[in-house]
């Protein structure tokens, strides 16, 4: 879920609208003159942003108010978070951290543009 999460942040116009429902909710006509996008696309915005679960949508009369679920955008930053504080495997011989058969496989490999077969004679 995470990934979904943060494939749906990834896309500039969506964490634009994040960014606008911040502070309260808002209608897809109020977002839409909020950020210069038509209706259109906000709604479509929303949609992948409400199947990853980082807004929610209340019925309220005709018209449905997004807010962040802060919950799940928590989960997102505790996820990110890990990835900072996790502290690297040093490279140590004699695989530097690799198994063997990576080491060998990663020793072997030579560039394309080293290759001898590639070189014109």
């Amino acid at each position: 879920m995470q990934e979904q999460r943060l494939k749906a942040l990834g896309e500039p116009c969506r964490y634009r609208l994040m960014l606008l429902m911040q502070q309260r909710s808002y209608c897809v006509a109020a977002l839409a003159h909020a950020s210069g996008m038509s209706e259109s696309s906000v709604s479509q915005h929303l949609k992948v942003l409400r199947e990853a679960g980082l807004v929610t949508g209340v019925k309220r009369g005709f018209y449905t108010h997004y807010t962040i679920n802060r919950e799940a955008l928590g989960e997102v930053i505790s996820a990110l978070s890990m990835l900072v504080e996790k502290k690297p495997i040093p490279c140590d011989r004699p695989y530097y951290g690799c198994s063997e058969a990576e080491y060998v496989r990663c020793k072997a490999y030579v560039p394309p543009e080293e290759r001898q077969d590639n070189k014109e004679n």
